[in-house]
């Protein structure tokens, strides 16, 4: 493209140069024609030389002129072309002898050609000069879309058919001019890149850097499915902690308090946390209420201790039947007589952990089928309430003779007393509680109202509470998350008292 372009500006100057010989050859051709003429008889003198000489004039003689005459028998005009034509290829042929005559001219097209490939062709206007102001036809106007005022004179920009003044053209996000030569566009509205990636990269919830793109070029993070925490894919390798109860990780500007058992603990969930046993008393007997007011009294005073984790998973060895909870066991149900210490005081937080924690051995005997209640200690209120709920229905189930039960049935249904308590903790106080459905048609008949013994709530709390309840329904495991959904779905359509019924005398749910 940059050759063709250069031979197109160079043909015209040659081109003159050679208009300019032409004119040369052709009064030099003029002059030789001339003499050519001269040297030729004209009609005058042919026509008195036949006069003069009438007896040459023979057979013989007509035949040798006319010979000539026949075999060259073209009209005039293109005799006279054709000697033209010879007449330029001689004055040519001259000039090639001595080319010095148009070689300045070549070697002035040659720089030419050079300045054109090295840069772009010069304006047409002087350097440094304003160029000539744009034409508007009658009546048109260009109107700034940021000051709505007409652009007359000067710089202006046109983005998606709107036009602006330099100093209007502005960031939707910042309010600044964008003086960059990229841009980013959302709709209509301009934005600087760095604003844009700011309002549409994702950042990470932890490390608050933005989201790195994977392989592919795509952004790849997690979510967790309740709290919607965005974070790295690394965090989950790297060590980040996590909140032993609502499960989010510990963002790197807000460290969470550990209980000095391998748990730690964020604060939101520790705004309510019980931390030793005689703080979870009043809880426990307010489960206990809830349970009788749904005809399920509990005719045996079981023990309830709060434990370390350590206790915990030394009562679980010791326990000769192994239904235990999820892959991080919180509370358990004893029927075995064992030794277990317990949180006598609460600690109190030293920096970012718990420090001074009291605990003391207690010796557990069988009086009935149930020894104790263990559940750990450092967990939010309604965290505790829901596990204790839990235990207390193994308690129920084995002090009213349901036995031998497989782990689908038995697990699923006390998550589903979990997930009632949980439910009614979360509702306002001036709803019934379980849902008419769970009880006997005698037991909905009644109209029974449950209050229970609480306060007032705070937001969090309350939030807390929802995702304990979204923990239950949405278990993956084959006995807390098959057998509560399949319990669940059992409690809805023929209620609690009839489902019990149902496993007492089959083992399994109704269907």
């Amino acid at each position: 493209m940059v050759a063709s372009g250069v031979n197109q500006l160079s043909h015209p100057c040659i081109s003159g140069e050679l208009v300019s010989s032409y004119v040369e050859r052709k009064s030099r051709f003029m002059k030789w024609l001339s003499k050519l003429f001269r040297s030729r008889p004209s009609r005058g003198e042919a026509a008195a030389g036949s006069n003069r000489n009438p007896q040459l004039i023979g057979d013989e003689n007509m035949l040798s002129r006319a010979l000539p005459r026949s075999l060259d028998d073209r009209p005039r005009a293109q005799k006279e072309k054709e000697e033209l034509d010879h007449a330029i290829a001689l004055s040519l042929a001259e000039d090639l002898k001595n080319p010095s005559r148009y070689r300045w001219q070549t070697e002035k097209d040659e720089e030419l050609a050079r300045s054109l490939q090295e840069g772009p062709i010069p304006p047409f206007y002087p350097p440094y000069a304003q160029a000539p102001p744009p034409y508007y036809p009658y009546g048109q106007q260009r109107i700034c879309g940021g000051c709505k005022h007409e652009i007359q004179f000067g710089n202006y920009l046109a983005c998606m058919g709107i036009f602006f003044h330099p100093q209007c053209f502005c960031c939707r996000s910042c309010g600044q001019p964008i003086v960059e030569n990229e841009f980013s566009l959302s709709g209509k509205d301009p934005y600087h890149k760095s604003c844009f990636k700011e309002l549409s990269h994702p950042k990470c919830e932890v490390c608050h850097q933005f989201i790195p793109t994977n392989r592919a070029g795509l952004i790849e993070y997690r979510c967790h499915p309740f709290w919607s925490q965005k974070y790295c894919p690394a965090h989950e390798h790297d060590n980040t902690t996590r909140c032993c109860s609502c499960e989010r990780l510990e963002s790197w500007d807000a460290r969470y308090v550990s209980l000095g058992d391998g748990r730690s603990l964020c604060y939101e969930c520790m705004e309510s946390a019980i931390m030793d046993t005689g703080d979870c008393q009043p809880l426990y007997h307010s489960i206990r209420d809830y349970y009788e007011g749904m005809y399920m009294r509990l005719e045996q005073e079981i023990p309830m201790l709060l434990v370390e984790r350590q206790a915990l998973n030394e009562a679980i060895v010791g326990e000769k039947s192994g239904l235990h909870h999820m892959p991080e066991t919180r509370g358990l149900c004893l029927s075995e007589e064992q030794t277990v210490t317990s949180i006598l005081r609460r600690p109190r937080i030293g920096g970012y952990q718990f420090i001074g924690i009291r605990t003391q051995p207690q010796k557990l005997k069988r009086s009935c089928e149930v020894t104790a209640i263990l559940v750990l200690y450092g967990l939010p209120r309604l965290l505790t309430g829901a596990i204790l709920a839990h235990e207390l229905m193994h308690g129920w189930l084995r002090l009213n003779g349901y036995r031998n039960l497989n782990p689908e049935v038995e697990e699923g249904i006390c998550q589903v007393l979990s997930y009632m308590w949980l439910e009614s903790e979360v509702m306002p106080r001036f709803k019934s509680m379980p849902s008419s459905s769970a009880f006997s048609p005698a037991a909905s008949s009644s109209s029974f109202t449950f209050s229970s013994k609480k306060g007032g709530k705070s937001e969090v709390e309350h939030k807390l509470g929802e995702f304990f309840k979204h923990q239950i329904a949405h278990d993956s495991s084959p006995a807390y998350g098959g057998g509560f959904r399949a319990a669940n779905a059992a409690v809805n359509k023929y209620g609690l008292r009839r489902t019990l019924d149902h496993i007492h005398h089959t083992g399994n749910f109704p269907v």
